[in-house]
């Protein structure tokens, strides 16, 4: 259910904007976005996990605060960041 740390050190060094970079809301996005489709998955399986399912929508509102911030600081970055990860359609 949880990412590796191999796995998510490939994604921070995929996203980082500079080397070392780990809290940048690119980063922070794009290891929630990790995690939730592993839920997803997790989850198409385990229907009646409902534990399971609250911590995916309290990730998913996490993303969504952090792509609100990062769209009303820097809407350049949020629009490459979304594109990126496939997040709209």
């Amino acid at each position: 259910m949880s990412i590796t740390a191999e796995r998510k050190q490939e994604v921070i060094n995929d996203y980082a904007t500079a080397p070392g970079d780990t809290g940048s809301p690119e980063v922070q996005v794009a290891i929630l976005s990790e995690r939730i489709r592993n839920l997803t998955e997790h989850l198409k399986v385990h229907k009646k996990d409902f534990h399971s399912r609250r911590g995916l929508l309290m990730m998913v509102g996490q993303r969504r605060q952090l792509l609100d911030y990062l769209k009303r600081k820097e809407a350049r970055r949020y629009e490459t960041l979304v594109e990126r990860l496939g997040l709209r359609r």
